[in-house]
């Protein structure tokens, strides 16, 4: 079943590495020029100045029924792993324009989307304006400080990891830990180096010259290292799946 869940997100992938290709890299790479691979929000907010452009960063298309598509893709791949009830208070790490938000925020009793960006969470904020239980927080872009000890059920990161250096990865779940209460969920993924898929892949941005690969580029996991960050930061239960391109890992805070 996962297979079939899991094969539009990867669709949706791969259109956004192909607007990375050599040629198509330049654009993008020179609204950055400059800037390191860490300076999260200053990219991230160049590249969302408008929401056309903010959803063409991150899903690689525009079109409002993909959109609502893709999510409730993503929707079903957390009801097969962490699950959703309603009355879980759950949080996203890079929310971006509200994409999942808009499936989920009628399903449960609260929705926290936390982002680095000013400008997507006010994309966010229009899109979800009608619903009463959606709560936005912009983040620094390495923790989430601003959001409580042991406040949530479920905490999610999907289609983030790839813009992330590996320790900033780590911090967050770390961080999940910190503001999950006992027994709350996690769920996190990222495209996997160990397929031949994501090999390809990592083989695509390799060919893009040092100096123009932008900073917002996409790098890979492995299982190995999605199942060691969940573990290392004390998370139990924990499962890691592989499926093509993708992989996912979740488990149970203690």
């Amino acid at each position: 079943m996962l297979r079939s869940i899991l094969r539009p997100v990867i669709r949706r992938v791969r259109r956004a590495f192909s607007s990375l290709s050599p040629s198509a890299s330049k654009p993008a790479g020179s609204q950055d020029k400059g800037k390191s691979r860490s300076e999260y929000k200053a990219v991230w907010n160049n590249l969302s100045d408008t929401e056309d452009r903010a959803k063409m960063h991150v899903s690689g298309y525009v079109e409002e029924e993909k959109y609502l598509h893709a999510a409730n893709e993503t929707k079903k791949s957390l009801d097969a792993t962490v699950g959703i009830k309603p009355d879980d208070e759950i949080l996203e790490i890079g929310c971006g324009v509200g994409r999942v938000g808009m499936v989920l925020a009628p399903l449960c009793k609260r929705w926290t989307g936390c982002d680095v960006s000013g400008n997507m969470l006010k994309h966010a904020a229009k899109r979800l304006s009608k619903f009463k239980n959606v709560r936005l927080i912009e983040i620094s872009g390495f923790d989430l400080k601003p959001v409580p000890d042991a406040s949530v059920d479920v905490l999610y990161c999907t289609v983030v990891f790839m813009h992330l250096e590996e320790w900033d990865r780590y911090n967050y779940v770390l961080e999940a830990y910190r503001v999950l209460r006992p027994g709350g969920r996690i769920y996190i993924d990222n495209f996997s180096l160990c397929s031949e898929e994501g090999w390809s892949v990592f083989e695509t941005h390799r060919a893009i010259p040092a100096t123009q690969r932008p900073p917002h580029i996409s790098k890979s996991s492995t299982p190995q290292e999605i199942e060691t960050y969940l573990t290392k930061a004390g998370f139990k239960s924990v499962r890691v799946e592989q499926n093509k391109l993708w992989v996912y890992g979740w488990g149970l805070k203690g």
